[in-house]
């Protein structure tokens, strides 16, 4: 048997309304006992019915559950009155997530990764890239055998120093 979908709208019979809130109640219920033993969630859930029957479940006490909840709420919007350029961080956050996305995607192609997808202009910017990079590295490596070799010197001069030292007092 196929259910057909339901129409989210007010059920306009008394008797059947009634029936549906019950059958979806114990739903419910049977959903929040579930969440709470598989996943060791502390649950607590409240229904009032039309009439203002009162219906509750907690996985634990209600009360302690509902005094957490009020914790949590009370230092939520503490830190949101301490914190007004909340939204304005949020966004700066996401754009720097897109700036970091967009860094990784450049590495991986410097990589030579992911080029796949890159038109003809995207390579030979890589490319030209990939030899600013070199040369730099090149100069940058020699810049340290310049560095190495005037400390070799300099030890040689030390060395040739002691060795006359030694020589003149055989």
């Amino acid at each position: 048997m196929v259910r057909g979908k339901t129409q989210m709208r007010r059920i306009e019979n008394a008797t059947s309304r009634q029936v549906t809130f019950s059958k979806r109640r114990n739903g419910l219920l049977k959903k929040a006992f579930e969440l709470s033993v598989l996943c060791e969630a502390e649950v607590a859930l409240i229904i009032f019915s039309s009439a203002g029957k009162l219906c509750e479940f907690a996985s634990s006490s209600m009360q302690a559950t509902v005094e957490r909840f009020q914790r949590h709420t009370r230092e939520t919007h503490h830190l949101e009155r301490s914190l007004p350029h909340h939204h304005d961080q949020a966004d700066e956050a996401a754009n720097l997530l897109k700036e970091i996305e967009s860094l990784e995607v450049s590495k991986r192609k410097l990589f030579g990764q992911g080029l796949g997808s890159s038109s003809y202009e995207e390579l030979q910017q890589i490319e030209q890239q990939l030899h600013r990079s070199l040369a730099h590295v090149r100069a940058t490596k020699h810049e340290a055998y310049k560095e190495q070799i005037d400390q070799l010197k300099e030890k040689e001069k030390y060395l040739a120093a002691e060795n006359e030292k030694l020589a003149k007092k055989i």
